[in-house]
């Protein structure tokens, strides 16, 4: 039996960053034994700062033989530890330092805008995530995941009540949850709830970091609103049918949004608009693992059999 790696995360505290790099790990820990260690980088004070945070964390941890972190404030932390333990570092998004700079960085393709890139730069089909992989047990149910106002999208909360009724009185005969998420607008889930009874509501400062990712394992199909990418992404690795519920564009649609137009073209999502309750959601051509994918390409890299 090998012997465990020692992996060390380095987070910002962000749920979004810790939820991709966690993702990898734990895809690697469903290939080989490991030991995952976290290591907190405050968002307080300059790179130096952090960095010397991250070393005085390090100390009590076993030497590493892989780091892996998500998020600009863990950028000179990931690159000081990499090259004081002499192991290999992994990114997970696109660097606002040089990307050479990193021994291997995973970036999702709508972030490259279509470019060639180099032999250390690895496009993803959207972010990692935590989701583990379908099992063989049935899926039941329906799970609404709401996400917020953002720089790419506004709100229609009359829109989405009326969406979510018409979802929820088609598939009446199914138990239904729902949550939110920190974008969400204050009294969205309390007024969905009472709009329509038959949902179980489960407010996300309630829930832990397992929640999705079981809720997602068992569900038989999740509804997304469009502007939450990574809800989105999400679902799509759990296997389940996925549908979008329409949220207005802030502005002329970008990057992310070609994205997930290009799902949608590609059959993986179901837009609300194309969805009727006679046909149902559309299923999706394979379910995305991209944990798993990069897992694999991580471990043949740095620690060929």
């Amino acid at each position: 039996m090998k012997a465990p790696l020692d992996v060390w995360v380095l987070s910002d505290g962000k749920p979004g960053h810790e939820t991709q790099s966690f993702g990898l790990a734990e895809a690697i820990g469903r290939r080989r034994p490991l030991r995952i260690s976290k290591i907190k980088i405050g968002g307080a004070g300059g790179r130096f700062a952090r960095l010397r945070e991250a070393w005085r964390e390090s100390r009590r941890l076993p030497a590493p033989r892989l780091l892996i972190g998500a998020g600009h404030a863990v950028h000179a932390a990931l690159l000081g530890l990499s090259r004081t333990a002499d192991a290999p570092c992994v990114l997970l998004m696109k660097p606002t330092l040089p990307a050479a700079l990193f021994d291997l960085c995973l970036i999702p393709g709508h972030d490259l805008g279509g470019k060639d890139t180099p032999d250390h730069v690895i496009p993803t089909l959207g972010a990692l995530n935590r989701v583990p992989p379908p099992g063989d047990g049935p899926r039941h149910g329906g799970l609404i995941l709401l996400g917020g106002p953002s720089a790419a999208h506004g709100w229609d909360a009359e829109g989405i009540r009326k969406a979510v009724g018409r979802i929820v009185a088609a598939c009446g005969d199914r138990p239904w949850r729902i949550t939110d998420s920190r974008r969400s607008p204050a009294g969205t889930l309390a007024d969905l709830s009472a709009a329509c009874p038959a949902l179980a509501a489960y407010p996300h400062a309630g829930t832990g970091r397992d929640w999705l990712p079981q809720r997602l394992a068992e569900a038989a199909e999740v509804w997304v609103t469009e502007d939450s990418v990574s809800m989105i992404y999400e679902a799509l690795s759990s296997g389940a049918r996925v549908g979008l519920l329409p949220v207005p564009a802030a502005k002329k649609a970008g990057r992310v949004a070609r994205g997930i137009a290009r799902l949608a073209d590609e059959g993986f999502v179901t837009r609300f608009a194309d969805w009727s309750p006679a046909t149902g959601l559309t299923a999706p051509p394979r379910v995305l693992r991209e944990a798993d994918r990069c897992a694999e390409l991580v471990l043949e890299r740095f620690f060929p059999a």
